[in-house]
């Protein structure tokens, strides 16, 4: 098949001028490869496709049938080049993105909600997962980029901080410590706790913190996410730890402190991960550059 795009704009050109020179006027080309083309096409072909005469050019049944399928195929191929434009230019993608509890709770759905009403044709996928699972991800191609705590890793990622937070400790609201300004987490550790899941980043910290202390953490009990924890502070069955962003809504509706923690470790920096920047794709870079500082910190 030697058909080409360009054959079969200049013959719909020629059809709906009426002549081989306005149509070669119209498409900035001289009018003997009009003619050229055309004829060509009709050999390709094998079929009389236009009568020539005195009053211009007419398209036979032939050539009426191939006008129709012409502009089908004229503007499919247009849609394909709009779509890849789009794909190039950043529009339009598909990004891949694993995240951990502290960013889905504190920042993230306001950020991509803003990033998708000015690129509402990229399709996001977000995950949840612990930041351990997120750099392993990552280095591993299962996912473009990772939003992850901040802390050792062994992985060679290109990193960018994205997020600030700070740690406070989650008492019921007739707690001992709840009366204080601050405590050390020498001080909350007397008391059982309610952790998260084992492998999240605040409990590999406070787990790290407190055998630091030569001492150990009286996990009572282990949920899997911030609302469960704040419940079971609630019903009283130990203390815990979140981000103080991620605390304020369930301080507003539970009976329930947060205090600060007057720990080094309780501030932290959230950072997103990716395999390479420029290997991205536009959209994913895109989106790296909406959410984070667009320079890699080498510091993990």
């Amino acid at each position: 098949m030697r058909l080409d795009p360009t054959s079969l704009r200049l013959f719909v050109s020629v059809v709906e001028e009426g002549t081989i020179a306005a149509a070669a006027e119209l498409e900035h080309i001289a009018a003997s490869a009009v003619s050229k083309r055309l004829s060509e096409l009709e050999e390709i072909l094998d079929t009389k496709l236009l009568t020539r005469s005195n009053r211009g050019i007419e398209p036979t049944a032939a050539g009426i049938a191939l006008l129709n399928l012409a502009r089908g195929i004229l503007h499919n191929l247009d849609e394909i080049y709009s779509q890849m434009r789009e794909y190039s230019s950043g529009i339009r993608g598909h990004v891949r993105v694993f995240a951990n509890i502290s960013a889905i709770t504190q920042f993230l759905p306001g950020k991509l909600k803003s990033f998708l009403a000015v690129y509402p044709r990229v399709q996001i996928h977000l995950e949840e997962r612990i930041s351990t699972v997120i750099i392993k991800a990552v280095a591993e191609n299962a996912a473009d980029m990772g939003i992850f705590t901040m802390g050792h890793h062994d992985q060679n990622l290109e990193l960018f901080p994205c997020h600030s937070d700070e740690l406070v400790l989650i008492t019921p609201k007739q707690h001992v410590l709840a009366r204080k300004q601050s405590v050390s987490l020498l001080e909350t550790l007397e008391f059982d706790y309610v952790g998260l899941h084992t492998g999240s980043a605040i409990n590999y910290q406070l787990i790290k913190a407190a055998t630091e202390l030569e001492r150990s953490l009286k996990l009572r009990i282990q949920v899997t996410s911030y609302d469960a924890l704040c419940l079971m502070v609630d019903a009283g069955l130990g203390i815990g730890i979140l981000p103080s962003i991620s605390a304020r809504p369930y301080l507003k509706s539970l009976a329930i402190e947060a205090v600060p923690l007057n720990e080094p470790w309780a501030k932290r920096e959230l950072a997103i991960c990716v395999r390479s920047y420029e290997a991205l794709s536009v959209a994913a870079r895109i989106l790296v550059d909406h959410l984070g500082k667009r320079y890699p910190n080498p510091a993990a």
